[in-house]
Formats: C-alpha cells, structure tokens, sequence
C-alpha cells in the first residue's frame, strides 16, 4: 500500500508493506505473492495484513502468508470469532489470531497510515478503510469499502430487515468519513463494483490526464447513496414478504 496502480513499481512505506486482502486460498499464491514480485515487490517486506471481513475471497491466503512471513495481522472482534467458531469453513484460510480491528482505530506503517471503520453489514465485522496515497507525488486520499454486497434470506425476512438497516447505518458511516476526509477515489472490495478493470485499461493511456481512480468527492459521496438506497429497496421488498406471511 503507497500509491496508486499507475505506479509501475508499486511504492512501500519506509518501513515496509500493508496488504489489503488475500483473495481466494487457491489464487493468493499465484495473484498476491506472484503479482507483487512481478512489480519488484518483496512479499517478505509485509508487515501488516489487514483482513476486511471473513469471506473465503478476503481472507483466502492469510493464514499462508502469515505462517510464510510473519506479518500482524488484522480483522474484527466478531469476524476473528467467525473463523474460530467454524474452523471447517477456513480449512488452511484461517490465520492465528491477532490484532482486533476496531472503529477509527490506525495501522501506521513508515510514512503510511490505515484508519478502520467498523462496517457491519456484509459480515458481523466487516472493516472498510481510509488511507492516503501518492500519485507522481501528489497526495489523495482514499476511501475502501470492505463489504459493498448486500447479505439476506428472502427465508428469513426478519433477519433481512434487521441486516439490511445495519448495512445502511454503516454506509452512512463511511460515507461521512469519506467527506471528514476529503476521499477523491473509491476502491471496493470487489472489483465490479467501482469499475477496476476498465480504469486498468485507461491507465495505459493516461497520459499527463487524470489518474482514472481519482472520481472526485461528489462522487465519492454518490457511490454511497446508491449503495444505501440500494439497500433500502432490498429492505422494503423484505418488509412485503414479511408483512404477506403474518
């Protein structure tokens, strides 16, 4: 974590690496350890891995690359329990407890910073983030949402509900500390859902134009309007199904 990918290098902080996320156990070797030697990154630099929630696609090669490198590692109070609780469901994903992330709480790293935001929503404990990077030197500041999905049971439309007004809290949430921020550029934890792939592609034509993750706050702040009324919508088709079984 540094910069932006239109470094060609990648950046690390002075004292090393913070990693965002590990993917699926049966690609993280391949994609993250892989991928980073290919832009003259040393994986052995991480030290601090920071898990947004504990889904088989975040959490997937963190118990690798702690027992291969040794880095902190950090997730929510209610999502270390998940991975303690039903330990079949992590086989080889699920790294040893360590630090608990918790709301506004910083990881600093040489001359970087990650502040967690405690987003519950699409897990019990999903975390997203703020940080700063650099592009060609110029500072932004960044917003990533860890759990943009929505998670609920049309079988349990009371359940539903309830997630799906946690959801909207926390987007709420993220949305203010976004602006409290000055967030230009959005990162999601999936790549469809902030058009990753298609602002890769125009990076190779970029130029001396604008770094194409840099949206700009409105919207930054869009984005999670759209999330939150989409959640709105979803919790009001609950809320018939609900209404239609009494």
């Amino acid at each position: 974590m540094g910069a932006l990918p239109s470094q060609k290098n990648g950046q690390k902080t002075r004292e090393g690496i913070i990693l965002l996320d590990t993917i699926y156990p049966y690609n993280s070797e391949e994609l993250i350890i892989g991928g980073m030697k290919k832009v003259g990154l040393d994986p052995k630099d991480i030290k601090y891995l920071i898990v947004s929630h504990a889904h088989q696609d975040h959490i997937g090669g963190a118990e690798m690359i702690q027992k291969r490198y040794g880095p902190r590692v950090v997730m929510s109070g209610p999502d270390w329990d998940l991975v303690e609780k039903v330990p079949k469901r992590f086989t080889s994903m699920a790294p040893k407890r360590d630090i608990v992330g918790t709301d506004g709480m910083k990881i600093t790293l040489g001359e970087s910073t990650v502040t967690m935001w405690f987003t519950p929503g699409h897990t019990d404990g999903t975390l997203s983030f703020t940080f700063q990077v650099l592009d060609r030197g110029k500072p932004l500041n960044v917003v990533y949402s860890g759990g943009t999905a929505l998670v609920y049971e049309y079988t349990d439309p009371a359940w539903g509900i309830k997630n799906m007004q946690t959801y909207i809290n926390s987007q709420r949430h993220l949305a203010a500390k976004a602006k409290e921020t000055g967030a230009t550029v959005l990162l999601s934890n999936h790549s469809e859902f902030d058009e990753a792939v298609k602002k890769n592609r125009v990076l190779a034509g970029r130029g001396n134009g604008p770094h194409p993750y840099e949206i700009g706050a409105d919207w930054v702040a869009r984005y999670f309007t759209v999330t939150e009324n989409c959640a709105r919508a979803t919790q009001l088709k609950l809320e018939q199904l609900s209404a239609q079984a009494r």
